[in-house]
């Protein structure tokens, strides 16, 4: 099976890394792929935006399945270009994809599938805003409504923060925000691999939005993740197959717009039940790292099968025994404008350390061959472990090997679960 992978970020590099050590792979190409790829993969220059041009690409390469890891390319439509030459493409189509272009569509999609979620409210102007907010109370949170690369949302508790969140979001073209009541509890992620038809969840993981230890600084594309969650309650992930992925995948075929991909639910374990905070269209970063590293079944065959409508086909998915963490290595002023151009050094000592693989992402090749800090987070070091101490010990020493000058790390991944400091209310799995 030749496959093409879209997409440059550690998300994609993980995506190969599993591809690789699947048999049924003959080639993997990546676009525009990164300095990291490159020996796993074949690079191809493309604009992963154009749907014409990618699909090209795809016919080129004669590829038999292609996999589209972010999520603007899914709203431009790419998958819906390359389904139409005849490929099997894992994404949804365009249409599908609203579900994460959208904050406000999803609202209404899980309104009809009667889905748990937060109240909340769509506004386009800000004093619908402020009176949002003073209903809902503080914290307080506020969403873009479109596509904001994990940096749309703002919860605090301090009012005129969020209006300014609301203000910048209001001045975009077509600009609305989506003001939600606040979920407590701890969260979740947890993929959900469909046809359309057969929902398929993965291992559910746990990730890091902040920047800083103990949550502190403004939400990033998500600065860490472990999995599997010991302290989740039993039975979480088939609850959540059963009242969350089913029926919303279920509600998007009667609406004649059917969700075929990576159905990505994140969610709050709260004091009144499990409640949706989000709908992704695509695999998360950095959960990918640490779910991917964790599947023992070969990927290609999985994404193949839901590219194809086969899923019911398949045999129940295999697990690692153990634990994996990524902890992500960000450049100096990420998430602001980051400082790039430096060079990288350490990722071999890293990866001789015991159950580590580093994964590529704001990266590219310098003129020595030495890679250079191309992005703002620059690398995943991921590690497995026969328990989750271990894992994070070994990611951790990990980082320990590696050096960009100004980089930053949080340094509490998984911590907390490993100090069994996770509370979750008894209703936290309930409805």
């Amino acid at each position: 099976m030749n496959v093409l992978v879209i997409g440059s970020g550690a998300r994609e590099h993980a995506l190969v890394a599993a591809l690789a050590n699947d048999p049924q792979v003959d080639a993997i190409f990546a676009a525009p792929g990164n300095a990291g790829m490159s020996s796993q993969a074949e690079l191809r220059d493309v604009d992963v935006n154009d749907p014409t041009a990618v699909t090209a690409l795809a016919v080129e390469l004669d590829a038999d399945l292609v996999v589209v890891g972010p999520e603007a390319p899914l709203v431009a439509g790419v998958a819906d270009a390359i389904r139409d030459a005849g490929i099997a493409c894992f994404g949804p189509s365009a249409a599908a994809a609203e579900l994460e272009a959208s904050k406000a569509f999803a609202k209404q999609v899980m309104h009809f599938a009667q889905v748990p979620t937060a109240r909340a409210g769509v506004a386009t102007d800000i004093d619908t805003v402020a009176m949002m907010l003073s209903e809902f109370g503080a914290p307080h949170v506020v969403k873009d409504d479109g596509l904001a690369a994990g940096k749309g949302v703002v919860v605090t508790d301090d009012f005129d923060e969020a209006l300014e969140h609301a203000k910048q979001c209001l001045n975009k073209p077509n600009g609305r925000v989506v003001i939600e009541e606040f979920l407590d509890g701890p969260e979740v992620s947890l993929f959900c691999i469909t046809d359309g038809v057969t929902v398929v969840p993965l291992q559910p993981a746990q990730d890091f939005k902040r920047v800083g230890d103990d949550d502190a600084g403004p939400n990033t594309g998500g600065m860490g993740a472990y999995t599997p969650l010991e302290w989740a309650p039993e039975g979480l992930v088939d609850e959540v197959v059963r009242t969350v992925a089913q029926p919303t995948v279920d509600e998007m075929a009667r609406r004649g717009t059917p969700f075929a991909g990576l159905l990505y639910v994140g969610l709050a374990l709260t004091s009144r039940g499990t409640r949706v905070i989000e709908f992704n269209a695509r695999f998360g970063d950095p959960e990918t790292q640490v779910v991917l590293a964790s599947l023992k079944t070969p990927l290609a065959g999985v994404l193949y099968a839901a590219s194809t409508g086969t899923l019911a086909d398949l045999p129940p998915l295999e697990w690692y025994e153990g634990a994996a963490v990524t902890v992500v290595i960000a450049a100096e002023n990420y998430p602001g404008t980051p400082v790039t151009g430096d060079p990288i050094t350490g990722i071999e000592e890293a990866e001789d350390v015991e159950g580590v693989h580093v994964l590529h992402a704001g990266t590219k090749a310098g003129p020595d061959g030495v890679p250079v800090s191309a992005g703002g987070r620059v690398l995943s070091v991921v590690a497995q472990g026969p328990t989750l101490a271990e894992a994070r010990d070994n990611a951790y020493d990990g980082v320990g090997q590696i050096f960009l000058r100004g980089s930053h790390y949080r340094t509490d991944i998984a911590a907390k679960a490993i100090e069994g400091s996770i509370v979750v209310s008894s209703q936290g799995a309930g409805q």
